[in-house]
């Protein structure tokens, strides 16, 4: 499978910039499985769910990962935070190979060790402190430097297990007043939590797709949901998925593709589970997802989902009517 069965031409102003003033007035392309497209709004989703059928989002909250650093000379340096590795040490990402000293601000100093880790001294609460100095960490493709308004948009409603460095951008649709009408439905909407990390938009260089490895990521599970996702599959309900992230946390469980334990009624552990085409889902039955970019591992998880004939269907017919893609684009729905 080459990767560039996976391209196709995204206009440059197509890909949204800012979020829509209200989160469910975005567009929704339904696609059905046998090719089938409506264009609707996101507020249309509760007409496609049923009772009993269960709708999974994941509640990870993302945090101002993006610092500002300057040098002794003056020079500033850019660091994105990935993972933490102990109570003062990350590993990050910067521009070049910089060993030395960072000043973020009179009570957070960095030490930057060849550019890919940083040991942090600091008075105070460490997360207050990157939350009053840091900034969200915006995909490059949106172009722009990110501000306050963004610590709330780029953030869903539900976020509440801080951890990620990138929304889990299907659920920036939903709004309490959606999420109150899909439960008066009867639809059981249950949570989990995957941590986002740099792996979801780590380029594909090979040029076969089955030779891409993907990072580890982070999850939670309560136990008690996955025998409620079978209990809902067996009596013939759906399990709808909010998002890439939250599918590849469920997936990767079902199928033994992570490492993880069970504590005090959870499951915790990591995944690098990477799902493209030949791929048989265990867990979910419907998949909620916003527009990806072309040769992504996002989009070739949508694509096992639902045929690449389809989706590359469905991506040119939301081009031809302009639907808005990426991280504050329009979603999907796939039945």
């Amino acid at each position: 499978m080459k990767i560039t069965d996976f391209d196709f031409s995204l206009p440059e102003d197509l890909i949204a910039r800012r979020p829509l003033k209200e989160r469910s007035s975005s567009r929704l392309l339904v696609l059905h499985r046998d090719g089938t497209l409506e264009h609707k709004n996101f507020s249309d989703l509760p007409s496609y769910l049923n009772r009993e059928d269960m709708l999974i989002i994941n509640n990870t909250k993302v945090f101002p990962a993006r610092l500002t650093g300057f040098k002794k000379n003056g020079g500033r340096i850019e660091i994105l935070l990935v993972k933490k590795l102990d109570d003062t040490v990350w590993e990050v990402l910067s521009r070049g190979k910089f060993t030395g000293s960072l000043k973020i601000s009179d009570n957070l100093h960095v030490e930057l060790h060849d550019g890919k880790t940083a040991q942090f001294r600091y008075s105070g609460d460490i997360l207050d402190i990157i939350w009053k100095y840091g900034n969200m960490p915006l995909p490059p493709y949106i172009k722009r430097s990110p501000d306050e308004s963004d610590k709330k948009t780029y953030q869903t409603v539900f976020a509440k297990e801080e951890g990620s460095i990138a929304a889990p951008t299907a659920g920036l649709h939903f709004t309490d007043i959606l999420l109150k009408e899909i439960s008066s439905k009867g639809v059981r909407v249950r949570e989990l939590t995957l941590h986002v990390g740099i792996g979801t938009f780590k380029p594909i260089r090979a040029e076969n797709v089955e030779e891409h490895a993907m990072d580890t990521e982070y999850f939670e599970i309560d136990r008690r949901l996955i025998s409620e996702i079978k209990e809902t599959k067996a009596s013939g309900r759906r399990v709808v998925s909010v998002g890439t992230t939250t599918t590849r946390a469920l997936e990767g469980h079902v199928s033994g593709n992570c490492d993880d334990i069970s504590k005090n009624g959870r499951l915790k552990g990591t995944t690098d589970i990477f799902i493209y085409p030949g791929y048989t889902f265990k867990a979910i039955d419907s998949l909620i997802t916003n527009f990806h970019l072309p040769r992504s591992t996002p989009l070739m998880l949508a694509s096992a989902f639902c045929g690449c004939g389809n989706l590359m269907k469905a991506y040119k017919e939301a081009i031809s009517q302009r639907y808005r893609f990426l991280s504050y684009g329009d979603a999907m729905l796939i039945v």
